[in-house]
């Protein structure tokens, strides 16, 4: 730890190139004082201004501008710390080193390595806001910490101006927010509306700004950038993004009606006390984005594990029954076919309580256990906040009768459980996030959350943490057949936005060519991607816990490869590569378990896509498999050679899929 001594430089000019909605400064002269930080590598620069009293920050990634001129700060209910601060004289720089390791995130074992500087201001002579950078040599990242003013030591923070200002010419790959209370059973926010892709900057979603993360590309090529956040716990809201003119990004809280109006949409702060991180990724190629631990480097566990929890594969009956398939027969016929596939874990979905029963819940759970299966088991969150009618529901939202029911469940060797339906980013709900996975921690329970906002850093804070949806999911295949001709379409989205941050509960990896519980041609939708794109998403698509959309009748119904490729597809993974790819028209990624590479490839562009690429982690000489599809989509199975220059040319079809294996 070092301490910096600044120096005032002295009044110069400084014509604002900005405007003043942008900064709220005047052209004109003010008093400027300044510190940068870099990343390890010096590739990263972020350059620190106070400027007539208000904070501003600019990244710089080789030399060249990836956030211009932003504007820093909060305003509260104890003080603006917007403007008129004054810069402390200490400054306080540390080297962050970490190796961590964590099972169920993209890469197992993690070298964090990064510089931090923190900047003391006052106002009115006295103790006001520190603002903390730490920068990695693929990240930025800062928060805020508040002291307590005039002896409070509480506060509302009622708007926090943080901004991101995309050089002119960025296009962006966004999903709006949705409006409150809207949607299926007045569920929605739930993070499920489809990305505007490639689009200027200017605009604003429907109105209520953009979910994390946001993906934008900047002009003329020169980069990519990544923006979210990470470490949102019970002491804050979840914030999302607000488009402004002029390439200007703010943070936005939640909407006042989300959540059926219960609850403040601006969040309370213990003083002293710090917001969570904003992060944002950079880098010429999507690389950075693909392979970045951000969210996860900058928390720290939040409690011990009860136990040693196990990331599984399974299958679930509702995404091909849907509510007519919850009854006690089928659901062992479900045992039955996990157990078949190697499998561990079936999802029995909503309405169990009153289509099986509980007596016959824990008939079926012995059922499975006798077969080296566990249960998990669908929750609804509801209290106050929505209308979806699907039981168990009035349990989640109590401390009582949810701990009641997870003792329930440990006498009779429930995995985990699958939480449904919150609908909202308000503090008082991640108070829930964190309630139900804390307790369930305490009965040695697994938590997916569906309906749901994005996680947070959650897989490294919450031991027990499992996956989220957040995304518009499988569910949607069988729902429309739309969403089914868009299928690869939003995958390749995925792959570089929403699954870049955090576990991905999507449910797919369907071998069905109809969605319906026997595979019959005409009724339901109809599949528009093929068998090898199926398994290929199943290496695109990062969960820990995965129950993939397969069915019984695949075991004689679909192509024995692809079969047996799902059987032994890993879910945990030790390290993730990008290849290529472009957000909504192709995507190549390499993932590796133990010595074993995954190299998989999709295309949704209406051309076939023929490309080189070079696969270095492979030697020469190595024999690979590969698994790729034809026009017609019919996949195949071959061996061959790694060349001496490592590459390896990959034809795609539209809707297809090329996957290889060392």
């Amino acid at each position: 730890m070092t301490y910096r001594v600044f120096k005032i430089r002295g009044i110069i000019i400084y014509k604002l190139l900005c405007s003043f909605f942008l900064l709220g400064f005047y052209t004109g002269s003010a008093q400027i004082q300044s510190n940068s930080v870099k990343s390890p590598d010096a590739k990263i620069k972020v350059e620190l201004s106070l400027i007539g009293g208000k904070p501003v920050y600019t990244v710089f990634y080789n030399g060249k501008i990836f956030i211009e001129k932003s504007p820093l700060g909060l305003k509260t209910n104890v003080g603006d710390f917007t403007e008129g601060l004054e810069l402390s004289s200490k400054v306080i720089e540390n080297k962050i080193e970490e190796i961590y390791e964590l099972p169920n995130i993209k890469q197992s074992k993690v070298h964090y390595t990064a510089n931090e500087t923190s900047l003391s201001f006052t106002k009115d002579k006295k103790p006001a806001i520190d603002i903390i950078f730490r920068v990695s040599n693929t990240d930025v990242a800062f928060k805020y910490k508040i002291y307590p003013q005039n002896n409070t030591l509480s506060a509302v923070v009622k708007e926090e101006v943080s901004g991101f200002v995309l050089p002119e010419g960025s296009t962006s790959f966004v999903s709006a927010q949705s409006d409150a209370m809207t949607g299926y059973a007045r569920t929605m926010p739930s993070y499920e509306i489809p990305y505007t892709v490639d689009v200027p900057m200017g605009e604003n979603g429907k109105g209520n700004g953009f979910t994390f993360p946001c993906l934008f590309k900047l002009n003329e090529g020169k980069g990519w950038v990544l923006i979210s956040e990470t470490g949102v716990d019970s002491r804050y809201c979840a914030s999302k993004l607000i488009g402004r003119p002029k390439g200007l990004y703010t943070i936005g809280f939640p909407m006042d009606g989300e959540n059926n109006g219960n609850g403040s949409s601006s969040p309370g702060i213990a003083l002293p006390g710090e917001t969570p991180w904003r992060t944002i990724t950079v880098g010429e190629t999507l690389a950075p984005i693909v392979e970045t631990t951000v969210p996860f480097d900058l928390v720290k566990p939040y409690y011990k594990a009860s136990q040693q929890y196990e990331y599984t594969k399974g299958t679930w009956s509702w995404i091909m029954g849907m509510d007519q398939s919850m009854n006690y027969d089928e659901q062992v016929r479900y045992v039955d076919f996990s157990t078949e596939l190697g499998y561990k874990t079936l999802l029995v979905d909503a309405l169990w309580d009153t289509q099986v029963g509980r007596d016959k819940i824990e008939d079926l759970s012995k059922y499975a256990a006798a077969k080296g299966v566990s249960l998990y088991l669908w929750y609804n969150s509801n209290g106050n906040w929505n209308d979806a009618p699907q039981t168990p529901r009035g349990i989640m939202n109590n401390t009582i009768a949810r701990r009641k029911e997870m003792a329930w469940m440990k006498k009779n060797g429930i995995k985990g459980i699958k939480v449904d339906f919150f609908g909202g980013d308000k503090q008082e709900t991640m108070k829930l996030y964190e309630d139900i996975l804390y307790d369930a921690n305490d009965y040695g329970i697994l938590v997916i959350f569906h309906g749901t906002t994005l996680p947070r850093g959650w897989e490294r804070m919450y031991p027990n943490y499992a996956s989220s949806e957040a995304v518009l999911a499988s569910e949607n295949l069988f729902f429309t057949q739309e969403s089914c001709d868009k299928e690869s379409f939003s995958a390749t989205l995925h792959t570089f936005i929403r699954n870049t941050v955090g576990s991905m509960d999507f449910g797919g990896s369907a071998l069905n060519q109809f969605y319906n519980d026997k595979n019959t041609p005409g009724k339901g939708s109809k599949r528009m991607t093929s068998d090898v794109y199926a398994l290929a998403t199943a290496v695109l698509f990062q969960s820990g816990v995965q129950h993939f959309a397969l069915a019984p009748n695949n075991l004689t119904d679909a192509p024995k490869w692809a079969v047996d490729f799902m059987k032994e597809v890993p879910t945990t993974w030790d390290e993730v590569r990008f290849i290529d790819g472009y957000p909504g028209k192709y995507a190549v990624l390499a993932r590796r378990k133990g010595n074993k590479w995954y190299i998989a490839g999709i295309n949704a562009q209406k051309e076939s896509i023929k490309t080189k690429v070079k696969l270095a982690m492979i030697p020469a000489g190595e024999k690979l498999k590969k698994y790729s599809d034809n026009k017609q989509l019919k996949g195949s199975v071959s061996d061959l050679i790694q060349e001496k220059n490592q590459e390896i040319e990959l034809l795609i079809p539209y809707n297809g899929a090329v996957l290889i294996t060392n």
